[in-house]
């Protein structure tokens, strides 16, 4: 999976957080929030080292703590600071892909990109990682749409979405000579298509791909 994106302003020190913010803001719950935000951060960062190691168990353990986090973060944070807000909401949708909550985070994620791709003053690298994150959960529900049956009327518009913007995030990344990028997303459209074109027998013999 990508990588775990992170707002610049999370990074900022709390002596900062008053110019940030701006006057009149209640910097307890702010700090309230910065600290619910790394603590997400960590436990995120856990899960993902325990799931290196196919310690399945205790990854889904961090990454439930880490979803409680973003959450609660999510509930704090005042409701102007829209950019923010995004960047906790792709955070979350990306443990909710690691706690069988796939639906729910693919819910998610297509509202976020939806809203970041008609914001012109969106961050681009969060709209990538946005759009990256959301033709995963794609190309997992296709995957799984199809072990229950689904007929290629429910989940080939599914894997059609991923395959378009795996393309979308290849081509740019090309285009900005990113290699390393252009090299991943490439990998990712190639997954796509063997997805959609593998027989239903052959897929039933592969184990469940990595969230």
């Amino acid at each position: 999976m990508r990588k775990w994106l992170l707002s610049a302003w999370f990074m900022i020190p709390v002596g900062a957080t008053a110019f940030h913010f701006g006057p009149g803001q209640d910097h307890a719950a702010l700090d309230r929030v910065a600290s619910l935000t790394a603590e997400g951060q960590a436990f995120a960062k856990e899960g993902r080292a325990l799931q290196e190691k196919d310690q399945t168990l205790a990854a889904a353990g961090a990454f439930a703590k880490a979803d409680n986090a973003f959450s609660q973060a999510l509930s704090e944070l005042p409701a102007e600071h829209v950019a923010e807000s995004r960047a906790l909401r792709l955070e979350r949708a990306k443990c909710m892909m690691f706690l069988s909550k796939l639906p729910d985070a693919n819910r998610e994620l297509t509202g976020l990109v939806e809203e970041l791709s008609v914001d012109p003053d969106a961050d681009p690298e969060l709209t990538a990682d946005a759009r990256s994150t959301y033709a995963n959960s794609q190309y997992y529900m296709t995957w799984l749409m199809r072990l229950e049956g689904e007929g290629r009327e429910k989940w080939g518009p599914r894997i059609e979405s991923a395959r378009q913007t795996y393309r979308l995030l290849a081509e740019r990344a090309q285009e900005a000579g990113d290699s390393e990028a252009l090299a991943h997303h490439r990998e990712d459209l190639e997954a796509a298509i063997r997805l959609d074109r593998m027989d239903l027998t052959d897929l039933q013999g592969l184990p469940l791909p990595s969230q």
